[in-house]
């Protein structure tokens, strides 16, 4: 698969760069960098002026590429859901059985990301733990709703939505196949928040991930 990745362009909503940093050696460095920075200090603490003495180069040149850290998040948080998409989809696309298909979807949805060398600028184990710790910064504010109508949230909720698909291939009288997904989705990064700092609150531990709680749950509901 990673022969394949590596062929494909990640595609990334426009309106959220000012010009697109994978077209450029320095765009690739801000990616990069800043993914490892947010990791290090948080996004709070995060800024354009630290980064920019990370790597060696002026703020006003990261501004170039991004309009204010919100919107660097926003693109490191769809170019994660995309990346997602493009795995679930090439490993689902040659299985029949429809609940096989719904365990592989919910598995790349809910499992420990391992870094993908095809894209050797951005180091997805990390930017899975940015996910896990940040993403509700990009939902919970006063512009969710003109950035959804923008359309930043397109392909997180495609993700959803795939997996809605697939639900409603395995029981079609099944009611709640939205719900379902989302909670999957967005449970799942809770569950491995809670696993790493609030243990007392989860049963997901270093021998029961969330992958699988959730492929649990679908089983029961599914295979009875």
């Amino acid at each position: 698969m990673n022969n394949i990745l590596s062929n494909i362009k990640i595609q990334v909503n426009e309106k959220l760069y000012h010009k697109d940093p994978e077209t450029s050696i320095l765009g690739k460095k801000i990616i990069e960098h800043s993914i490892m920075l947010i990791d290090e200090i948080g996004f709070d603490d995060f800024t354009f002026k630290k980064l920019g003495e990370k790597i060696g180069s002026n703020e006003s040149s990261i501004y170039r590429y991004f309009e204010n850290k919100h919107m660097l998040l926003l693109y490191l948080s769809s170019w994660y859901w995309s990346w997602i998409e493009y795995r679930m989809v090439l490993s689902t696309n040659n299985i029949e059985n429809a609940f096989e298909k719904l365990k592989i979807a919910v598995t790349i949805a809910t499992e420990k990301i391992i870094d993908d060398s095809a894209t050797k600028h951005i180091n997805e184990a990390i930017l899975n733990k940015i996910i896990i710790s940040e993403f509700t910064k990009t939902l919970l504010t006063k512009e969710i709703d003109e950035e959804n109508k923008e359309g930043f949230f397109l392909v997180y909720k495609r993700v959803i939505n795939r997996i809605v698909s697939i639900i409603e291939q395995v029981n079609p009288e099944y009611p709640f196949a939205k719900s379902l997904a989302s909670t999957i989705v967005e449970g799942s990064l809770h569950q491995h928040f809670l696993k790493d700092h609030l243990k007392t609150i989860t049963n997901c531990n270093q021998e029961i991930t969330p992958t699988d709680f959730y492929l649990n749950l679908i089983t029961t509901l599914f295979k009875k």
